[in-house]
């Protein structure tokens, strides 16, 4: 079947606002928002030149420097999928690898090699993210309908730029996936626009992601990538653990089957429910970047650690926080359906979200884990204090990434806000942690929308 000439896919970040670190357990949920930051792949068919490989993958990320990697790739004897090989003489990158980029080609190109009607081509493909996923020093700025400028140069290598904490990652991986998808088959199996699409996108995206983080992880940033805003709960470890290695005899047959899950007893469980639960017309979620950063896993594996010797005391700590954020949930519904008009009250909103963070500090504590540091919570209760902020949350697991804020939805409360928190100085001593850096309000919003194709003519100048 004959692949598309070009084609580029963009998926959504994420801010897991509800349910950090219970969303790695099925009993619980996550309430997870899309940002309107975008991570963007293009794809375009690499012609054939001299001393150009015909299996040779080509992947930029031109808004940095140096990043560019080169791939061979061949299908392996006895089903063992698609091995993808970096070819380091050609890769410009100072970076040995990059191996969310690499995990999900070798895993995209399996699938594709499934189908024997399926031919694999080179290709050139483009990675270009949204000014928002990365710290910089510029302050809030209105949102533009000149799509043309929505991508900037960062003017330094991939490694040294600071990531704000959106789920870049995860953004990346679902739309690589589905770039190499729809380029190679653009047919109902592989649309976007269909359910059945959809689904072995997630599946395909989450046994992608997991293996690239050497861990299978709850999966609600994927989930929102493809998906968009939604209340998850996470599937059960086991269905990605019989995947076994890449390269082992029949790997690409259990990757194609896990997928597909088109068998009568269906291996996924994980519940997304989309536009369970919208932003209320009249408010705003945005993010305050911090300029530091978390290191995620680390503080996650201390918790469940805590909560492993403490059961009975986790238990009812994390009982109490999901019924928080189902009363958050409650309440954002409620004033959802409310009309505009009446002017509604965000008081109990309000509460429900300190309610919320006094327990997420009662947890920090008893785990000795910075899941909501003193530095982050001077800064949230300054914030709230601006007229026209309901009130605000270290999202996800917490730590030193962006805070998530809800305030009131105008342009002189938003560049208010951005003034205030730009003067904020902190004021934690040297012995009490990392300290935050430049404080700003980014330019994203919420978006319930998830992965989408887009139109290739706006990515032109980046093009080669």
């Amino acid at each position: 079947m004959a692949f598309h000439s070009t084609t580029a896919v963009s998926a959504p970040g994420k801010v897991l606002l509800a349910g950090g670190y219970l969303v790695v357990d099925r009993a619980y949920t996550g309430l997870v928002f899309g940002l309107d930051a975008r991570i963007h792949v293009h794809i375009q068919t690499l012609p054939t030149l001299d001393g150009l490989s015909f299996s040779e993958i080509i992947v930029r990320s031109p808004q940095f420097r140096d990043a560019e990697w080169r791939y061979g790739y061949r299908v392996t004897e006895n089903q063992g999928g698609v091995e993808v090989t970096q070819l380091k003489g050609h890769s410009t990158s100072s970076q040995s690898r990059n191996l969310f980029v690499e995990t999900a080609l070798a895993y995209a190109l399996t699938y594709v090699s499934c189908d024997s009607s399926q031919k694999i081509g080179s290709a050139s493909i483009t990675i270009l993210a949204d000014a928002d996923y990365y710290s910089q020093v510029d302050t809030y700025k209105p949102q533009s309908t000149n799509t043309n400028g929505r991508f900037r140069d960062f003017h330094v290598p991939l490694r040294q730029a600071h990531k704000t904490g959106l789920g870049s990652s995860a953004a990346l991986v679902t739309a690589f996936i589905a770039a190499i998808l729809h380029y190679h088959d653009p047919s109902t199996a592989a649309s976007l626009s269909t359910d059945i699409g959809k689904a072995r996108l997630h599946n395909l995206a989450q046994a992608a992601h997991c293996t690239a983080q050497g861990k299978i992880g709850s999966g609600f940033d994927i989930g929102a990538a493809v998906y968009g805003s939604c209340i998850y709960r996470r599937f059960s470890p086991n269905i990605l653990e019989q995947l076994g290695e890449r390269g082992t005899v029949g790997f690409s047959q259990r990757l194609k089957s896990v997928v597909d899950d088109a068998g009568p007893s269906k291996l996924w469980n994980t519940q997304i429910d989309e536009y369970a639960v919208t932003i209320p017309k009249g408010l705003r979620l945005v993010m305050c970047d911090v300029d530091c950063g978390s290191e995620t896993p680390g503080m996650v594996k201390q918790v469940f650690s805590w909560r492993e010797k403490n059961p009975e005391e986790a238990a009812l700590l994390w009982a109490t926080l999901q019924k928080g954020n189902e009363d958050l949930t409650a309440e954002l519904q409620r004033l959802s359906g409310l009309p505009w008009t009446t002017g509604p009250s965000y008081e109990e909103l309000r509460n429900i979200i300190l309610t919320i963070r006094s327990l997420i500090r009662e947890m920090s504590g008893k785990a000795d884990v910075p899941i909501e540091p003193k530095v982050q919570t001077d800064l949230l209760d300054f914030i709230s204090q601006i007229p026209g902020v309901v009130g605000g949350v270290v999202p996800g697991a917490g730590g030193f990434d962006a805070v998530a804020i809800l305030v009131e939805d105008n342009e002189d409360t938003i560049q208010e806000v951005d003034r205030l928190v730009q003067s904020y100085r902190v004021t934690v001593a040297e012995d009490e942690g990392p300290r935050i850096g430049k404080v700003r309000l980014l330019g994203v919003r919420q978006e319930m929308e998830g992965v989408r194709v887009e139109d290739t003519s706006m990515y032109s100048a980046w093009l080669r």
